[in-house]
């Protein structure tokens, strides 16, 4: 049967990139974003072709399995016709393209899955990740050598471990079947969102019930207010729901919108010397399938960077400690240049330091007993001893204790 619920799919060159590479669908029954990659006008063409060849799935399906069937054939077909297109316009070689797709059918979501951009589910106030992404990263994320939060700013968060492209002509492809009802709400981006726009605010906005298109139109806007340093594509599907019944026309965005196709451009000549140096344009490619040794040397790029990081903090808590102990030092010498009169047992004397005391650790200590016993003293003066009395100098504490000091008469 045709899908029941509605949709919107939209897509920007963002603020940094000169053209989009990224392709975008939404349709009666098929839902996909595709990021492209590759020099000039690769990822152009590569996420157009890829767009191309699964509109045809947007049909009803017989069965959910029969969905996913066709939807694997077709993202291998997909790749195919790369390895074709490279082989007819050598320009484009090193293309490629992710892909996320959903198939409505009946009560389930069929979604096929390779590369980077990224297909969730916000369902009962919560935002789930479905797809899991393909990417070196997400690999040391796996292995517990980073956490999610670091995988966001790592250096190398934009290689990709999978995806379709002129090289393999079998890739590995992520497929499955999950169960959906009315009041999902499904979101299919490229990293361009996903990589900007954290969960939380994400979820904010799935959670505003808006229809499908103001939705995509404010994760939009806040991928731009983020910068948006990559193309963005957002494709929002709504299960049911009070929003119109999709019906008509399906959307397409992206390069895959140009109605007259993809034009390669001739390549730039670039000049470039000692003073001016050739620069990459804006629009070069961030992703790339390494090869199994750059991967190995991915790797132990990793592991030197996080050595790097382990003694870097190490060095940092070195000088924390250092800076601690030498702040500790220099009070603690302060405080013997201090003194005070004070009482001892039965006598009278002279303390060197301060009379507080840091838990355990007495800041003071007898620097001179005064043979002066206490009880010769008169009840006032024994009292302010026993309270202690604060010196400006050694010399004050000496002129103190001599005031103190008893005549012979008194003693007598």
């Amino acid at each position: 049967m045709v899908f029941q619920g509605s949709s919107a799919a939209i897509s920007h060159t963002g603020k940094v990139r000169s053209n989009n590479q990224d392709s975008g669908y939404a349709g009666s029954n098929l839902f996909v974003v595709a990021d492209g990659m590759g020099g000039h006008a690769g990822g152009d063409v590569a996420s157009s072709l890829a767009i191309s060849r699964l509109t045809e799935l947007d049909q009803p399906f017989t069965s959910a399995s029969a969905a996913e069937h066709a939807l694997r054939d077709a993202l291998a077909d997909t790749a195919a016709e790369l390895i074709d297109t490279v082989a007819q316009r050598p320009e484009l070689a090193g293309m490629g393209t992710t892909v996320s797709a959903v198939i409505m059918v009946d009560e389930y979501a069929v979604i096929g899955h390779i590369g980077d951009s990224r297909v969730y589910l916000y369902r009962d106030d919560t935002l789930t990740q479905i797809t899991t992404d393909h990417t070196f990263v997400q690999r040391l994320v796996d292995s517990g050598r980073i956490t999610p939060e670091e995988a966001r700013y790592h250096p190398r968060r934009s290689v990709l471990m999978r995806v379709l492209g002129d090289m393999d002509p079998d890739p590995e492809v992520d497929t499955f079947i999950m169960p959906t009802q009315d009041g999902d709400r499904w979101l299919l981006c490229s990293d361009g969102l996903s990589g900007v726009v954290d969960d939380a605010h994400t979820t904010k906005a799935l959670a505003l019930g808006m229809p499908p298109a103001r939705t995509a139109d404010a994760l939009l806007k806040q991928a731009l207010d983020g910068g948006a340093p990559d193309n963005v594509t957002v494709v929002i599907v709504d299960v049911g729901g009070q929003h119109p019944v999709f019906i008509g026309t399906p959307t397409i965005v992206g390069s895959a919108s140009n109605p007259t196709g993809v034009v390669v451009p001739a390549a730039r000549p670039t000049r470039s010397s000692w003073l001016h140096t050739a620069r990459q344009a804006a629009n070069e490619p961030t992703h790339f399938e390494p090869a199994a040794e750059f991967l190995e040397e991915l790797i132990e790029e990793d592991r030197r960077r996080a050595r790097r990081r382990r003694l870097g903090w190490l060095a940092a808590l070195i000088l924390v400690l250092a800076a601690i102990g030498a702040g500790l030092f220099a009070g603690y010498t302060w405080t013997q240049t201090r003194y005070y009169v004070g009482a001892d047992d039965d006598s009278v004397v002279i303390y060197r330091g301060i009379q507080q005391s840091l838990g355990p650790v007495t800041l003071s200590s007898v620097y001179e007993d005064t043979n002066i016993v206490l009880a010769d003293l008169s009840d006032f003066d024994r009292q302010t001893v026993e309270a202690t009395i604060t010196a400006r100098s050694l010399t004050d504490a000496e002129l103190i204790v001599d005031r103190l000091r008893p005549t012979p008469e008194a003693t007598g």
